[in-house]
């Protein structure tokens, strides 16, 4: 349908798959799409995706995403009518707003003033009240003397929450256990907060002990309607970030869903509010809910509600910045089935979810092999095969959403969907994403905020790997090899060939010590009889009939003894990753007549884990430490890592300053072990 609109071009002021996502329904709309990027970015998948596309700075965040001058310029050049900015970088940035309106440009989303009056929490905490949202208990005041806040903290009852005034999405916020931790918390917090937001200001709030984050979507327009489009949980989080959401909440009563949402449309009109907002509650287990904070933006997990709803936020969003009312009044809204989403991040979950860099690569997703061809199931990404996961940015990768007809067939498809991923070059929180999604307790509906550090004993703990799993890995190691030595000659070939014999290969396998595994070495010996296509697979006293079948990508069909599975089957070196629906196993591999193994030791290095930049030294040198103390401190990625003692012993000196940048595999100090000469 045509129809006059107040532009026809919209500059997407953000990056990876948010930008994509939005160009794809501003492409749908008949509008011309612009991207910007920085030098980090130049062959981005936004990039590539967008009509127009203009660099706006280094690879730094600052000088790019953040520089507000720069990205005004690019919609001037390029004649965007329009700008969108996602989530995060500028996406509540009040100066951005007020900039772009005197440039006669439209901000896709709610005007400066409603930015402002959530922005500083201190102050959304007083207008909620006027609005008569439930607060929690806590200190919103403009005094940030560190022994007044101290003060109140006492006064709230420990445990209580830090939290940025002027932040979100996890940047500096930390649960804060007694009195005698507060003071380096508050430090902690700080240094995040105006890293990321360049405010130090804090609040404080009583920390619930096992609640429940429930938000609810709601959107207003210019002519003063406001509806919600219901509720999704949150609860699945690690560092204060959302990992798994979903929609609607599980068990949530239809007054108490009324009752949230009616409180999340008074709060935006509170404030004035127009476009996409979220509205944050804490929901207790005795039913009482607390406002949070709302994020004047579209949020990462609004694809479950687009799911349950059959809307399209984007184009909501779109609509109403044309001046345009909403698309359907409160009564028009229903909630059909469940949706789930899976935040896929370039992370180590066993390394403390330290964030990962690489090349990607591989990056698919084989629905068909999965048997997933007629299941609804989306991946919004923004990266390809090929892309380069770098350390200045956010680590997330992509979004996996499931919609099914109730929960349980929802998680069901998200577990198929997460073993299909074929994700390659890169670390990545795949597999943890399958434990959390098969946890009895996840599927029991036992959720709280602490979800993962409550199960942590079990969603760490190291697999135990049957004997099926071992014959799988050795076969996919035999078939590697067959590959690897194809076309050599018979007498240079180390795969076992013997003339007029059967072939004979002995594996080692053993699990990564990364992964916590103390699992004894298993041997697999392989036998194959000249033309034969099975091999004879021998494992602790049991032996396998086995066969495989490569699949498209990455995928392989393997058959034990009659029985076969389908597996998504990685090589990194020589560390094997098989997926599969009921969950993933990484095992080391060698050959036992091709290899020396002399046993080794692994010991405590104290390189970088990724590029960063050093944030603060924690120690003297030569001062004696405790295992487990923090040393120093890095930032990557937008958040804090602190590197601790393996051992009793004193730092013997540092390399690096703070304020220095340091690149993955750099050493970073000089150990000494108590009574031991010093290591690094």
């Amino acid at each position: 349908m045509t129809r006059t609109t107040p532009f026809d071009t919209l500059l997407v002021a953000n990056r990876g798959e948010i930008a994509c996502r939005v160009m794809r329904t501003a492409r749908q709309m008949g509008l011309k799409t612009v991207a910007v990027y920085s030098d980090a970015d130049a062959n981005a998948r936004h990039v590539r995706e967008a009509d127009a596309a203009i660099r706006i700075g280094p690879a730094a965040a600052r000088e790019s995403y953040l520089d507000i001058d720069a990205v005004i310029s690019a919609a001037r050049r390029t004649g965007a009518g329009a700008v969108h900015p996602g989530y995060g970088f500028l996406s509540e940035n009040g100066r951005f707003v007020t900039a772009l309106e005197e440039a006669g440009i439209t901000f896709v989303g709610p005007p400066a003033s409603a930015i402002a009056a959530m922005g500083d929490k201190s102050a959304a905490k007083a207008r909620m009240a006027n609005a008569k949202v439930p607060l929690v208990p806590g200190y919103h005041g403009d005094d940030q003397d560190d022994a007044l806040l101290r003060s109140e903290a006492d006064k709230i009852g420990y445990p209580v929450m830090l939290k940025a005034s002027a932040g979100g999405g996890g940047k500096g916020m930390r649960v804060v256990e007694s009195g005698d931790a507060f003071q380096a918390a508050l430090d902690g917090c700080r240094r995040e907060s105006s890293a990321a937001f360049g405010d130090e200001r804090m609040l404080i709030e009583k920390y619930l002990v096992q609640p429940r984050h429930v938000e609810v979507q709601v959107f207003c327009d210019r002519q003063g309607q406001g509806v919600y489009l219901f509720e999704r949980d949150c609860s699945v989080q690690r560092r204060h970030q959302k990992v798994l959401e979903e929609a609607p909440a599980p068990g949530m009563p239809p007054a108490l869903r009324e009752a949230m949402g009616s409180a999340a449309v008074r709060a935006a009109r509170e404030i004035g509010y127009v476009g996409a907002g979220t509205v944050e509650f804490l929901l207790d287990a005795d039913g009482a809910f607390y406002f949070m904070e709302m994020n004047t933006r579209l949020q990462v997990e609004h694809p479950v509600t687009e799911m349950i709803t059959g809307q399209d936020l984007v184009e909501w969003q779109l609509r109403v910045a044309m001046g345009e009312p909403l698309p359907c009044t409160q009564e028009a809204l229903t909630i059909t089935g469940h949706s789930f989403e899976a935040r896929l991040y370039a992370e180590d979950p066993e390394q403390d979810f330290l964030p990962a860099t690489g090349t990607l690569t591989r990056f698919a997703l084989d629905l068909e092999g999965a048997g997933l061809n007629g299941a609804q199931v989306r991946l919004d990404s923004g990266v390809e095969s090929g892309d380069v996961v770098s350390m200045h940015y956010d680590p997330m990768l992509a979004k996996l959403i499931v919609h099914g007809v109730d929960r349980d067939a929802a998680l069901a498809t998200l577990n198929r969907a997460l073993a299909a991923l074929d994700v390659q070059g890169v670390v990545t929180n795949r597999a943890f994403l399958q434990r959390l999604a098969t946890h009895p307790a996840f599927k029991n509906l036992e959720l709280d905020t602490r979800f993962i550090e409550r199960h942590e004993a079990t969603l760490f703990a190291p697999r135990s790997d049957a004997n099926e799993d071992y014959a799988s890995a050795a076969l996919v190691a035999l078939h590697q090899l067959a590959g690897e030595q194809q076309g050599a000659s018979p007498w240079q070939r180390h795969d076992g060939f013997r003339l007029n014999a059967p072939r004979r290969v002995r594996i080692a396998l053993q699990a990564p010590a990364a992964t916590g595994g103390d699992e004894p070495v298993v041997t697999v010996e392989g036998t194959r009889q000249p033309g034969d296509a099975h091999w004879r697979l021998a494992v602790s006293g049991q032996t396998f009939t086995a066969s495989l079948a490569p699949l498209a990508g990455n995928a392989v069909a393997i058959t034990l003894d009659g029985h076969r599975r389908r597996l998504q089957a990685q090589r990194d070196g020589n560390v094997l990753v098989l997926a599969s629906p009921e969950g993933e196993t990484r095992l080391v591999w060698q050959r036992l007549d091709a290899a020396n193994h002399a046993a080794h030791e692994v010991q405590s290095s104290f390189t970088a884990p990724m590029h960063g930049t050093v944030v603060a030294l924690l120690v003297d040198p030569g001062v004696s430490v405790e295992k487990g103390m923090p040393l120093m401190v890095m930032e990557a990625m937008k958040m804090e890592h602190a590197m601790t003692a393996p051992l009793n012993g004193s730092v013997a000196s540092f390399h690096f300053q703070p304020g220095d940048t340091v690149s993955q595999g750099d050493v970073l100090l000089d150990f000494a072990a108590a009574d031991q000469g010093v290591s690094s």
